[in-house]
């Protein structure tokens, strides 16, 4: 019977294996399958490829279960669960007492429909893998621990089990969530329940090596690395890895000095790799590193790899926020940009706003998913026109990872210094077959993003974002539990949907009592009967009562409705002026001269 991994360790380096899902590929000249079905359809190329890495060397293998989820294979749980407990009997059978075996968990992708069920189904797959006893749970190629801990958490309420969690970073030492190595090692020097954190997939070793060697490493951690190849070419319509084991191993050569307890190989990576990583590192037990004291030590440096938890320093005061410690009460208009590239109406719509005293305007980033000039484009171009503060939508439902961060670096160098960061409306059903939602992750992810982007780069003069809030919509409490979430990743402020109700007064008087936050109450003038009921019925998220409904009439003129529009916004800022920091004006049609007629500083 083998040690346990823990004393393993205590007296070697750990070689796992490397890659599964490419090596596979390359074995069945199919690059398009998932290697994860072949634990039902083909196991003997399973238990060919843990073979031939247990063989090379390697003294831990992985269970073939990277992508096994729901989501990614398109199955449901049942045959969920027989393939990873089919993955888990092969690579046992093939380990017997010369490997241990890891349960392999790769990230599940979680968007604004599925919020929340990825945990539930991380969980269930962690179960699954305790009772088929493997040796460890390794979460690989995650962009942050938001998931990682509560999961690693619950499994450690129930078992001992070790617990292995890494990440991928791109060339420049960030992971798709924007978040540092640096920033990684520090979270996991905080964390009890996790025992070792590294680094695979996503940049071959020579940049891993460029990452590694400046970074501090967490304290009481197992450190591992297991990074590709290198990178990938097209040959005869195929994606491939060259055949570079010889340099792999140089790299990995100087990355195991910097003190790595688990060495192996990701994606390119074959038995090869491995073989040469036993003859060349061994496992001998690694020299001392350097390593943070506490998990909190800052990094002093500038490049990225170094980064570290760098405390907001604001030396330039943000103009908006201001307003807000003022005791200002903050009026903002919503402009919808335009659907085509005429654009001069809005300017002059945007000039008018300025002259009465509108604080900001915001616009919307296409909602409804129907495409308008963007959202961050549009402010630019008035603020660069009229000089007006403003405040552009970013929404998730557009733009990947990549492009998102290109956006923000681009608002940011053009001066914008506040955004309002929403998960976004979804693409109508009807525009679905030629058009797809993104969602690589909902607001609040999209929030732990900029915060990270604001100590990686903003430092000096960050990022001040908002989020929306439905006061009607669910229960009260779990309302106020997701404005906390938001809170935590760096909300500053929250806009609301429009607020008609008693209730809904009432609900925000609690919210703002309760909330240690900023909150801009949303006013929208219904402007004729007809869109009182277009708002009342077609609006999920806007409760609209009846009564609100029968102040307007289908024969009153277009003036008559926007007077009952204008004396019912007054009358709701009148009810609200005492407990909320402002106001914040939706205009059915872009209709500015509603302005005229609303007492903004009703008292």
């Amino acid at each position: 019977m083998m040690e346990s991994l823990r004393e393993y360790l205590k007296g070697h380096r750990l070689i796992t294996d490397g890659a599964m899902g490419t090596y596979y590929s390359e074995i069945t000249n199919n690059p398009e399958a998932f290697a994860e079905f072949a634990n039902i359809e083909r196991p003997d190329i399973i238990e060919r490829i843990h073979n031939e890495y247990i063989d090379a060397g390697a003294k831990l293998i992985r269970t073939n279960t990277f992508a096994a989820n729901t989501q990614m294979l398109g199955i449901g749980r049942d045959e969920l669960k027989k393939l990873i407990e089919d993955a888990c009997r092969i690579a046992q059978r093939c380990a017997d007492g010369r490997a241990y075996v890891a349960g392999d968990i790769g990230p599940i992708k979680e968007n604004a429909e599925s919020e929340g069920s990825a945990v539930e189904e991380y969980k269930m797959i962690c179960d699954i893998f305790l009772d088929m006893k493997v040796d460890a749970i390794r979460f690989e190629t995650f962009a942050d621990f938001d998931d990682i801990k509560e999961v690693a958490e619950y499994v450690r309420s129930k078992s001992d089990m070790f617990i292995m969690a890494d990440f991928c970073l791109n060339k420049n030492g960030f992971t798709a969530g924007g978040i540092s190595a640096a920033r990684i090692m520090q979270q996991a020097g905080q964390m009890d329940c996790i025992d070792s954190c590294g680094f695979n997939c996503g940049i071959g070793s020579g940049h891993m090596n460029n990452i590694m060697q400046k970074l501090t490493f967490a304290k009481d951690k197992y450190m591992s690395c297991l990074p590709n190849a290198g990178y990938p070419e097209q040959m005869n319509n195929r994606m491939v890895f060259m055949n570079n084991a010889s340099y792999f191993c140089d790299n990995m050569q100087k990355i195991s000095a910097y003190g790595m307890n688990i060495i192996g190989g990701c994606c390119g990576t074959k038995p090869a790799y491995i073989r040469e990583l036993c003859r060349r590192i061994g496992d001998a037990v690694p020299a001392g590193r350097t390593e943070t004291s506490d998990g909190n030590e800052p990094v002093n440096g500038n490049n990225p790899a170094e980064a570290a938890d760098i405390r907001v320093n604001e030396k330039r005061p943000n103009e908006f926020m201001q307003l807000f410690k003022s005791g200002h009460k903050v009026v903002a208009v919503e402009l919808d940009p335009p659907y085509d590239a005429k654009y001069d109406r809005l300017i002059e719509q945007a000039q008018y706003l300025k002259s009465i005293g509108v604080d900001i305007l915001t616009f919307a980033d296409s909602p409804m998913g129907r495409s308008r000039v963007d959202s961050v484009l549009m402010s630019l171009k008035v603020t660069q026109e009229t000089g007006m503060m403003v405040m552009p939508h970013v929404c998730c439902r557009d733009k990947n990872v990549i492009a998102m961060r290109s956006t923000l670096l681009g608002a940011y160098i053009n001066g914008i210094r506040q955004l309002l960061l929403v998960t976004g409306d979804p693409v109508p059903s009807v525009s679905r077959v030629s058009t797809t939602g993104v969602f690589d992750y909902n607001s609040i992810r999209l929030m732990n993003f900029v915060k990270e982007m604001n100590q990686e780069h903003f430092a000096d003069e960050p990022l001040y974002y908002g989020g929306a809030l439905n006061v009607t919509l669910g229960r009260i409490d779990r309302i106020m539990e997701r404005m906390q979430k938001k809170i935590d990743n760096g909300a500053s402020y929250f806009m609301t949907q429009p607020v008609f109700s008693k209730e809904g007064i009432e609900r925000l008087a609690i919210i703002k009592e309760k909330m240690d936050t900023k909150i801009l109450c949303g006013i929208m003038p219904l402007v004729s009967y007809r869109n009182a009921n277009f708002i009342k019925n077609e609006f999920i998220g806007i409760d609209v009562p009846d009564e609100i409904v029968a102040r307007y009439s289908p024969d009153m003129s277009k003036e008559e409705g926007e007077a009952v529009g204008a004396q019912i916004a007054n009358e709701l800022i009148g009810q609200m002026y005492d407990y909320v920091d402002g106001f914040y004006f939706m205009l059915p049609f872009n209709r500015v001269s509603l302005m005229d007629k609303i007492n903004i500083n009703n008292r």
